[in-house]
C-alpha cells in the first residue's frame, strides 16, 4: 500500500521547540552535563496547594466530561483574574479553557483565518505560531525587529506591514523568546495603530505574564477601544509550574469564544477536568 501524508502535513514542520527538547533528554540520559533553553519550563515544582486542589477533584469523582469551554467555577474564577489583575471585564461566556494556551492559539487561530489571509509575527517569536498560521492556511508575515530596539516593534512598522489582506497580528508581552517586555505606553502606542483597522484582530498572547522581572504587565486589551479587537491568551504552564497539566485559556468577544468553542468540540472537547479543578484554585 503507498503511504501518503496529506498535503496539510506536507506543509509543516516539526516543532522545532519539541525537538530539542527530546535531543536534550537523550543527552542527559547518556550522561551528559547539559542545560536545555528549549522547553519554557519553570525552575519549580507546582506548588503544594494547587497539586492538593487536583487531588480533591479526584476524590470528589470530579472525572467526567465537563462543557467544552470549561467548568463555570473555572470560567468564573479566570474572569475574576482577568479583572482583578489586567483590567478586563469577561462574562464567563466569553472564556474559553482548553488544553493548553498552544490549543488556545490554534482554536482562535483557526476561527478567523481563512486561505491566503495575512498574520503579522513580530520576530522573534514562538516557532509555534507560524506553522499555526499555516494549518489555516494563512501566510506569515515576518515583522523584523532588532536589538537596538529590544526586539520590539515600532507603532510605524505596524502601520506600514498592514494592508487589505492583513487578518491578524499575533504578538507576546513578555516576549518569547527575547524576553521583552511592552511598557504601558509602548502598548498604548500599538493600540493606536490597531484601532484604525477595523478588518484585523489581535492574539495577545500573554502566558509569561507572571515571569516579568521589569515593568508592570500590560495588557493589550486593555486599551480603550481594543477588548473587541483582541483575544487574551493565557494560562496556568508557566506562572504556576503546571506545563505537564496543560490548561491554557482565551477571554474573547462573545462570538470568538463561541467559534473556538465549535472548533474545541470537534478536536478535543473539554481539557482535563482535574487540571480544571487545579487551575480554578491557582488563577
Amino acid at each position: 500500500m503507498k503511504k501518503r501524508t496529506s498535503d496539510l502535513l506536507n506543509r509543516l514542520s516539526e516543532s522545532a521547540t519539541l525537538a530539542m527538547a527530546q535531543m536534550a533528554r537523550e543527552l542527559k540520559a547518556s550522561g551528559v552535563d547539559i542545560i536545555s533553553l528549549s522547553l519554557g519550563e519553570p525552575d519549580f515544582d507546582t506548588p503544594t496547594e494547587l497539586k492538593q486542589s487536583g487531588i480533591d477533584s479526584i476524590n470528589a469523582n470530579e472525572t467526567h466530561y465537563t462543557p467544552v469551554p470549561g467548568t463555570q467555577r473555572v470560567r468564573d474564577a479566570i474572569a475574576k483574574k482577568f479583572k482583578r489583575d489586567n483590567g478586563l471585564v469577561y462574562n464567563s461566556d466569553q472564556i474559553v479553557v482548553s488544553t493548553g494556551a498552544k490549543q488556545s492559539l490554534a482554536n482562535v487561530i483557526l476561527s478567523l483565518v481563512n486561505p491566503g489571509d495575512e498574520v503579522i509575527l513580530p520576530a522573534p517569536f514562538w516557532v509555534s505560531y507560524v506553522e499555526l498560521v499555516k494549518v489555516a492556511g494563512g501566510v506569515p508575515v515576518i515583522l523584523p525587529t532588532s536589538i537596538k530596539e529590544d526586539y520590539k516593534i515600532k507603532p510605524e512598522a505596524l502601520e506600514a506591514a498592514i494592508n487589505e489582506k492583513t487578518r491578524m497580528m499575533i504578538y507576546s508581552s513578555p516576549c518569547n523568546p527575547s524576553g521583552s517586555v511592552y511598557t504601558k505606553e509602548e502598548t498604548a502606542a500599538l493600540a493606536d495603530v490597531l484601532r484604525k483597522h477595523n478588518n484585523m484582530y489581535t492574539i495577545s498572547d500573554e502566558i509569561y505574564e507572571l515571569i516579568n522581572f521589569t515593568s508592570k504587565h500590560a495588557s493589550l486589551a486593555a486599551e480603550p477601544g481594543m477588548m473587541d479587537r483582541v483575544i487574551t491568551v493565557n494560562g496556568v504552564s508557566k506562572g504556576f509550574a503546571m506545563t505537564g497539566w496543560r490548561l491554557g485559556y482565551i477571554g474573547a468577544p462573545k462570538w470568538i469564544a463561541d467559534a473556538c468553542t465549535k472548533i474545541q468540540g470537534q478536536f478535543t472537547s473539554a481539557p482535563c477536568s482535574i487540571a480544571q479543578a487545579a487551575a480554578a484554585t491557582a488563577v
